[in-house]
């Protein structure tokens, strides 16, 4: 094994004003393929919690894996719901559940605040494959939430939970500078950035 010593002589010294070295840019616009902005399950595990996970540990798991949407998953791996950051930093569904229940916020649970998979909507990977980014922005104009759920069928299994996309990251892959738009709150706000870009 190669150690470094402390010599002097094996060593140079930074002169000037050195760059950073930054990854390369990804090279993306609005007519690349819309499944590259895809985070997908089958390469990249999601974070999960279980439904009676306190919001203040899931919001460590965020905090950790740099995340805004836990999937809430039930004892057999399977999404009963989405927690969103917003909620477990303080949302209305996180006062509603202490209020309707007398309880502290280090006592709310996940199960108690998710978005139920019952009212979250999805598009079919099938879709999505057949979209551009610039598309796809288009589609999502006036879609208020920061993520949205890409789903498959399986033959043996039926709807899946393929993958997420996140508004934040068509802004990242797109280059749009997001300055104004500094918490990527929904894809209505980042498709008014986006698409002032002449799509």
């Amino acid at each position: 094994m190669t150690t470094l010593t402390s010599s002097p002589d094996r060593l140079e010294t930074l002169g000037g004003h050195p760059l950073i070295v930054s990854p390369a840019r990804t090279g993306l616009s609005p007519d690349s393929p819309a499944l590259t902005v895809l985070t997908d399950f089958s390469h990249t595990p999601p974070l999960t919690v279980s439904a009676d996970t306190p919001i203040l540990d899931a919001r460590k798991v965020m905090q950790h894996g740099r995340v805004r949407l836990l999937l809430v998953v039930d004892d057999r791996g399977r999404c009963q719901g989405v927690l969103t950051a917003r909620e477990v930093i303080g949302g209305r569904r996180t006062t509603l559940a202490m209020q309707q229940r007398a309880l502290p916020r280090s006592e709310v649970t996940a199960g108690m605040v998710q978005i139920p998979c019952q009212e979250l909507g999805a598009l079919p990977l099938e879709r999505l494959a057949n979209l551009t980014i610039g598309q796809l922005v288009r589609d999502l104009e006036s879609f208020g939430d920061q993520h949205l759920l890409v789903t498959e069928t399986d033959r043996r299994q039926g709807l899946r939970i393929r993958g997420v996309i996140s508004a934040a990251d068509i802004g990242r892959a797109l280059g749009t500078d997001m300055s104004s738009v500094p918490e990527a709150r929904s894809f209505a706000d980042i498709c008014r950035v986006v698409l002032g870009h002449d799509l």
